[in-house]
């Protein structure tokens, strides 16, 4: 009776630890929101730019307007990374949203797992970078302004840009041959 006794109680107190990690998942909750407070920093940066910019329009060069766009364009994959991390991730680690069919529901949500997210993350990064470095090699007119400019850093800035496509590759590639080697089991 009590080795009955003894694995009833060992059993409760089991389902009373996994109750308690399973609901510790909500510890990632402030974190997401603090994301959002982020996404409104980014959208108040973006209309800071805009504010800066728009007055200038009329004096801009075709190059400097390319590089402001560039500008907005890079904030606003920003705000995209950050919106998918937030839904994604509190989604996949937290809780499911219950918005029904909201009209407004992007089609992507609740169907971006774990390695979606992943790539999405490493694509975006990826993207951020290339309109970084793009940005950079803009601001460079003459060969006398590169020199100025500094060679070490564009040098720096294109390492670190192919290390962040060389990473995205290499994930693609991982990601591949798991889902192979998952299909090739069953």
């Amino acid at each position: 009776m009590s080795d009955i006794t003894g694995r009833t109680a060992a059993r409760t107190m089991e389902q009373k630890f996994e109750r308690t990690l399973f609901a510790s998942r909500w510890l990632m909750a402030p974190m997401y929101l603090g994301l959002a407070v982020s996404l409104g920093m980014l959208t108040v940066i973006f209309i800071k730019e805009m504010a800066y910019y728009l007055p200038q329009v009329l004096e801009m060069s075709a190059e400097k307007m390319i590089l402001v766009a560039l500008t907005l364009i890079d904030l606003t994959l920003a705000a995209n990374l950050l919106l998918i991390v937030m839904f994604s991730g509190y989604e996949s680690f937290v809780s499911k949203f219950d918005l029904g069919e909201h009209e407004d529901r992007p089609g992507w949500m609740g169907k971006v797992d774990f390695g979606g997210l992943k790539m999405k993350l490493i694509a975006s990064i990826v993207a951020i970078s290339g309109i970084h470095l793009l940005k950079r090699f803009m601001e460079i007119s003459d060969i006398d302004n590169a020199k100025t400019f500094g060679e070490t850093e564009l040098k720096w800035l294109v390492i670190i840009h192919l290390t962040f496509v060389i990473s995205g590759v290499l994930m693609a590639l991982m990601d591949w041959l798991q889902a192979k080697s998952y299909t090739s089991k069953k």
